[in-house]
């Protein structure tokens, strides 16, 4: 076999192969069908239960069973994509109508897991098998091949009801994504019957039935007037709040009580909200927590507050809604497959789509019991002429000798080779002209039948055929008679599944949350060498300041409303507020500082820790590695960003000291070599923050600047040089800008 080299641009390959990809994974994956708002996976789990046999009115059967059969006959993706579908489908806090009635543990709304699909049980619910399901035996869809071609499946199911709008769907393709709340169904039902008697209804017409979204977690949508703009482009946020209220506590203290979460919240999100809560504890934003508990059961939602007694609650209440996810936004793009194409739908579309969807399966359907209605009174009309005619018909089967020529004779009239009793019966049996249907039915029709209360029977089912045939002829006929047949369909679904609203739809203001004035006061911050900050009490600081001074590499006294200022060797000023340290104990850890702030302990060491407060009374002096110096004024790192650049570096440099001028006289500088330098700090000039400075010390060939001392005037101190003690205030106090001395002890 020849090799066939294909010459072709590469990026076409690439590109028609995306392509193909991505509408494979938003056409059979990711998105649903508007038509019955079903994913693939969805719909071939349900028809698989229904091919099974799994009733709502029959026993449950093993998840497991359900995952493996849809796996092996339609869906060959893998079993927890079937069995997270079938869970899904069955929780009432997702769905506003599960499509499966679970049994067992099939997660719950704090993000519990399901069990594994082996102990878990399921079967249809009711609404799915009579809304989705039920007409799949009158042609009323297209069947094609599954995977491998070797069993049917239905392309979409006949859903009676708009459920892309009842329970919404949520899923990520290739490019885009789909994000539809759910609904309540009668209101969506009274919209669409309302839509089928005038399609001249706009959006905002059509929302005086459908209110807006029905979470099946309630809560709060607090934009009521940017609804419209959403259902009318298919696109659009709706904010959510949670439902709170307000009990009587202990001790006279006052309970917060959440009822209802914002639909988001699903999952994970309670246990995200509590820890929250803590937080704001914890950071110190409020101090009207006394304590949290989640108290929620099968009765509902039930979060507890325990808030002190004189706590102002509507500004509490605004700070969780503020600083929590108890008001949050859900993002709605309602995307679904249109005919075979991805299209954004408006409120108004998708009616449309559901309104043709429900005529054409409509039309199938009364199509088929037509012809089936037809085909039967053909046979009763044979039936009861028989009868008429009973005595011939059974001289003709007497006297026939094999079904084939009895056959003949009631259909063509042949009588050739039948004994007759008389001619007259001979020539009546040649007038015969039964159809070849109505032939068989008599030839297979038992002797009971000539019983006359069956006669009488046959007779008045022959009525009712006629009857349903005339009905039938005038629904396909008449878009009037369609159109009513399926609003009583829909009227008869509302009235026995409807349920209340759930969702509160209203305007609401922002919520505003006034800060408590904080009480100043003075704390002490104290920094250990391996980066653990915290703030004690001042007067616990001032017992222990020898202690604290030898232990830890930063502590001075602040106020509790300032900021600590963190000079790094990379030039760099961190800020953090003393309110996101913790207030702890002589003996506590701390926290990272790493933690809080933007600090980088992988590249960046501290130099220098002060508070912002004391800076703007006085002047820094900063040293840098290459003998860089320069004086500026405090009151330039009074800033409000949490990061700033507090001087500049030439390339390979780096700070080595950060100095507050309070009566320092002169500044000594070491170098790596051992060469010290004293000179006055007033001959180092005051620049801004941005600018490089002037040279210190002349520095030698690979030399750099490794320590920085200050003195005052008359003061001793003693450092360690060359393994011996060195008394700076004994060096020559000489000019900046020179090498100075090398000392030799």
């Amino acid at each position: 076999m020849e090799d066939r080299i294909i010459r072709t641009e590469y990026s076409d390959i690439m590109q028609k192969s995306f392509i193909d990809y991505a509408m494979s994974v938003i056409v059979a994956r990711a998105l649903p069908d508007i038509r019955d708002g079903l994913k693939p996976v969805q719909r071939r789990t349900l028809y698989d239960m229904y091919e099974l046999g799994i009733r709502y009115d029959r026993p449950y059967r093993k998840s497991a069973r359900i995952v493996g059969d849809t796996m092996g006959k339609y869906h060959p993706h893998g079993d927890s994509s079937i069995y997270d579908c079938l869970v899904v489908m069955t929780q009432d806090f997702k769905k506003t109508v599960p499509l499966v009635d679970g049994h067992g543990n099939f997660g719950n709304i704090e993000g519990d897991p399901q069990a594994a699909m082996r102990y878990t049980e399921a079967r249809l619910s009711k609404i799915t098998q009579e809304g989705f399901l039920e007409d799949l035996d009158k042609n009323v869809v297209d069947f094609v091949p599954n995977f491998d071609e070797t069993e049917k499946e239905p392309s979409v199911l006949p859903v009676k009801i708009p459920n892309f709008l009842i329970n919404g769907s949520e899923g990520i393709a290739v490019g885009m994504a789909t994000s539809t709340p759910p609904h309540n169904l009668a209101e969506v039902i009274d919209a669409e019957i309302a839509y089928m008697q005038n399609e001249n209804l706009t959006t905002k017409d059509l929302m005086k039935y459908v209110k807006g979204p029905d979470f099946p977690t309630g809560g709060i949508v607090i934009n009521k007037d940017e609804l419209l703009e959403v259902y009318e482009t298919g696109v659009g946020k709706i904010r959510l709040r949670g439902k709170v209220e307000t009990e009587k506590g202990k001790n006279g203290h006052i309970n917060l009580v959440v009822t209802e979460i914002p639909y988001t919240m699903i999952g994970m999100g309670i246990g995200k909200f509590m820890s929250d809560v803590a937080e704001l504890a914890e950071k110190k934003v409020t101090n009207d927590i006394v304590d949290i508990s989640n108290q929620s059961s099968k009765e509902g939602i039930r979060i507890v507050i325990e808030l002190k007694k004189d706590t102002d609650v509507e500004n509490f209440t605004n700070l969780l809604y503020k600083k929590t996810k108890l008001e949050d936004t859900f993002g709605v793009n309602m995307l679904a497959i249109d005919n075979g194409r991805p299209e954004t739908m408006s409120l108004k579309d998708i009616l449309r789509a559901c309104v043709d969807f429900q005529f054409e399966t409509a039309t199938r359907k009364y199509t088929t019991l037509l012809k089936k209605e037809q085909e039967k009174k053909e046979i009763q009309e044979g039936l009861i002429k028989a009868c008429n005619v009973i005595d011939l018909v059974i001289e003709i089967l007497r006297g026939s000798k094999d079904r084939p020529m009895a056959k003949k004779c009631l259909v063509e009239g042949i009588t050739e080779g039948i004994n007759f009793k008389s001619r007259e019966s001979k020539a009546m049996a040649a007038q015969l002209q039964f159809t070849e249907a109505q032939a068989d039915a008599i030839l297979e029709m038992r002797l009971y039948k000539l019983i006359g209360l069956e006669l009488n029977a046959l007779v008045k089912e022959h009525e009712e055929t006629v009857a349903n045939i005339y009905r039938y002829e005038d629904i396909l006929e008449s878009h009037e008679s369609m159109s009513m047949v399926i609003q009583n369909d829909l009227n008869r679904i509302k009235k026995e599944y409807q349920s209340d609203r759930k969702t509160v739809i209203d305007n609401r203001e922002n919520a505003v949350y006034e800060e408590k004035p904080v009480e100043e006061m003075d704390v002490a911050f104290i920094m250990d060498r391996f980066g653990y900050a915290k703030t004690i009490d001042a007067s616990t600081y001032e017992k222990n300041k020898e202690t604290i001074e030898n232990e830890f590499k930063f502590s001075f006294i602040m106020k509790n409303t300032g900021k600590v200022c963190f000079f790094t060797n990379m030039g760099n000023l961190h800020t953090v507020k003393a309110s996101d340290l913790p207030q702890a104990k002589m003996r506590d850890k701390g926290v990272p500082i790493d933690n809080i702030s933007n600090f980088d302990t992988s590249k960046e060491t501290i130099v220098l820790a002060a508070s912002q407060s004391d800076l703007n009374l006085y002047r820094l002096v900063f040293t840098t590695k290459m003998s860089m110096m320069k004086v500026v004024d405090g009151g330039e790192f009074d800033v409000s960003k949490r990061t700033v650049a507090a001087t500049k570096l030439t390339e390979g440099d780096e700070v080595v000291n950060v100095e507050i001028l309070h009566t320092q006289k002169t500044v000594i500088l070491r170098s790596n070599d051992g060469y010290l330098l004293r000179f006055p700090v007033d001959t180092i000039p005051e620049k801004k923050k941005a600018a490089v400075g002037v040279r210190g010390m002349r520095l030698g060939k690979n030399d750099y600047v490794r320590d920085v001392f200050y003195l005052n005037d008359m003061e001793e101190r003693a450092i360690t040089h060359n393994d011996k003690q060195l008394q700076l205030g004994h060096l020559k106090v000489t000019s900046r800008d020179t090498k100075g001395t090398k000392v030799r002890l």
